[in-house]
């Protein structure tokens, strides 16, 4: 959906969407913060000039833009039942979230092939697809009450590890068998089915169609004589204790950063990743953490994407980890009693499409074995494994660690 174009000026954005004015001040456009200068100023200049002067990525801050007026949207939704109708049998249902930055294409292409879908069926779809944004409290509101299957929707989508694991969640139909990987693939990605990393459930329970990978972005005017880090192994050293920014607001990719901390390094590496905070930033705040006046992190540890908001010349360099990126997976669920229905909708999400629509335009990595992620060879990542996962209690586990993180901030 389109909501403005880049030729309009600041204040007629901001008019239509005043949700958008602290995207604006964050970015470095104060003026646009004070009703008394956002009028004069913002009406003499167009957003892709501001952009062009700042040197900001255009297309990335759009969808920062987008990504405000999505979430106000969002919140006009009181009802967390508001789009799903679960009493009609004939209508096949999605809920779950969506990444940010994607989240708008692929709701339309999601569109288009419900308009195509229903030409050659007489099934209804309906879906419920928030931005990561938001949160999952409001699903999980609802798996945790719910002990009867037939009463899930049909297919989810979403990242990180919670959900989907927690016994007291997702994790309980899963072992009842109530889901099924129904994408077909017998070979992932190339980048993700080698012998350094399988991403494929050995059971067949989940699909997983994208990641989202964990990076350094470094502030080299900050690092006061200490060598740029370049593994995980860097970050947990005494050096960068109070230097680190840390992703801890969106839950998915820090969960996923701790599980992993703790498994290559043990619970000792949890406590020194807890001493290594300095604060916790949003990924569009850490990428201008250059300009704050005091508490400026040496290091923030981000989701690949936020990186293309970096300038080429300024103090703030991307680093990819030597050990691998730490990723976040991004599941699907589907029904294996609704699959002969479910599959040209699961057939959708895990196509070559959504994938190139993921990895371009999220930088979301996809899984789909056809689609070129425009990533490095060289460039690694750190998956926690499968084994791992069935070997152990995942829920039980996340919550240790956040304990021993906890426990060590502001240790000395």
């Amino acid at each position: 959906m389109e909501y403005y174009n880049f030729n309009e000026t600041l204040y007629d954005i901001t008019e239509k969407y005043p949700e958008t004015i602290p995207v604006f001040v964050s970015k470095g456009f104060p003026q646009i913060g004070e009703e008394s200068k956002r009028e004069k100023f913002g009406k003499s200049i167009t957003l892709k000039n501001a952009l062009f002067f700042k040197k900001i990525n255009l297309e990335t801050f759009s969808e920062l833009l987008i990504d405000a007026i999505e979430q106000k949207r969002d919140r006009s939704l009181i009802d967390p039942e508001s789009t799903i109708d679960k009493s009609k049998a004939d209508t096949l249902k999605i809920e779950g979230l969506l990444p940010c930055p994607v989240r708008i294409p692929l709701t339309e292409s999601l569109e288009d092939f419900i308009d195509d879908y229903k030409k050659d069926n007489n099934y209804e779809i309906q879906y419920k697809l928030k931005a990561a944004s938001m949160g999952l409290d409001w699903l999980k509101d609802i798996l945790v009450k719910e002990e009867d299957d037939k009463n899930l929707s049909d297919l989810f989508i979403s990242a990180g590890f919670d959900l989907f694991f927690d016994e007291k969640l997702m994790g309980k139909f899963k072992e009842r068998g109530v889901f099924k990987d129904l994408t077909g693939f017998n070979k992932l990605n190339p980048m993700f089915d080698n012998d350094e990393i399988d991403l494929k459930d050995p059971k067949g329970h989940y699909s997983m169609i994208s990641v989202v990978p964990a990076v350094f972005l470094v502030n080299r005017n900050e690092l006061n004589g200490r060598e740029i880090p370049k593994s995980w192994a860097d970050i947990l050293k005494p050096e960068f204790e109070k230097s680190v920014s840390l992703p801890i607001g969106d839950f998915d990719l820090f969960n996923a950063i701790l599980l992993n901390i703790y498994k290559k390094y043990g619970e000792d590496a949890v406590s020194k990743l807890g001493k290594s905070l300095l604060e916790s930033l949003h990924p569009s705040e850490m990428v201008k953490s250059a300009k704050k006046k005091t508490n400026r992190p040496a290091v923030t540890i981000m989701p690949y994407f936020f990186t293309k908001m970096t300038k080429g010349d300024g103090p703030m360099v991307a680093i990819w980890p030597e050990d691998g990126s730490i990723i976040s997976p991004i599941f699907m669920l589907s029904k294996v009693e609704k699959q002969k229905k479910l599959k040209p909708l699961v057939d959708f999400f895990a196509s070559e499409k959504v994938g190139e629509i993921l990895s371009h335009r999220g930088l979301f990595p996809s899984t789909n074995p056809k689609v070129d992620n425009r990533i490095p060879d060289e460039n690694k990542f750190m998956w926690i494994g499968w084994d791992y996962i069935y070997s152990n209690d995942i829920a039980a586990l996340l919550s240790k660690c956040e304990d021993i993180f906890n426990n060590s901030i502001g240790e000395e």
